[in-house]
């Protein structure tokens, strides 16, 4: 791969190490609610999408969930990223390498804009991206390619040019609908759920993000 014009990055899981913690509450919240889950099933069936599918999906599956439920996990959610959201390691140091080499970079994300606020804010990186933008409040989540194409407008590049980073294949089909070549970040190994989906899309896996430097040629 050649450098890239922009890196367009996802932001839970590729840059904040969210996923997991969030997972651990769904599955609590939903057991509590009828819906039974392992991890593997959320990973295979749930990740990828908003809250608001995980809804409709956790719903369609036999879970009774009130009307209100969205709303309130993401309350909850929000509480317990405000405690403290870590860091992808390594990530730091590739938007370091960016910068030095002259290459623009932001977010694409599925989630909510406080969300982000509040997950990239408390380690000061907000101001770093070109943009961080939501799926969410364009009106059209991943995988529709809109907030990708916004990503690479807003880093002044054309699609083509740019290259995301991603953890889902629900991210990796907005990527290549959008026509911009994708990476599939996998750190637990290519026999995950999402890194199996990743690979189905012919998106080449990388598993450590400080191997990402060089994949972009920096």
């Amino acid at each position: 791969m050649t450098r890239p014009s922009a890196v367009l990055f996802d932001c839970d899981g590729v840059i904040t190490d969210s996923e997991g913690p969030t997972f651990d509450l769904l599955i609590a919240d939903l057991a509590g609610h009828g819906l039974p889950l392992t991890r593997h099933q959320l990973e295979t069936d749930y990740i990828g999408g908003t809250i608001e599918t995980v809804a409709l999906r956790a719903r369609a599956a036999g879970a009774v969930l009130p009307e209100d439920w969205v709303a309130r996990f993401y309350d909850r959610m929000y509480a317990m990223l405000a405690e403290e959201t870590a860091l992808i390691p390594g990530v730091v140091e590739v938007f370091d390498r960016l910068d030095a080499a002259g290459v623009p970079f932001a977010v694409g994300s599925n989630g909510t804009p406080e969300k982000m606020r509040i997950s990239l804010g408390q380690h000061g990186l907000l101001p770093r991206f070109r943009a961080v933008l939501s799926g969410q409040a364009l009106g059209r989540p991943k995988p529709a390619p809109d907030v990708y194409l916004a990503a690479a407008a807003a880093c002044g590049a054309e699609p083509a040019a740019c290259v995301v980073i991603e953890d889902s294949p629900s991210g990796a089909r907005a990527a290549l609908a959008a026509g911009i070549p994708c990476l599939g970040f996998a750190p637990h190994g290519s026999g995950s759920p999402p890194a199996r989906g990743l690979a189905a899309l012919g998106v080449p896996l990388f598993h450590r993000m400080s191997d990402l430097p060089a994949l972009l040629e920096l």
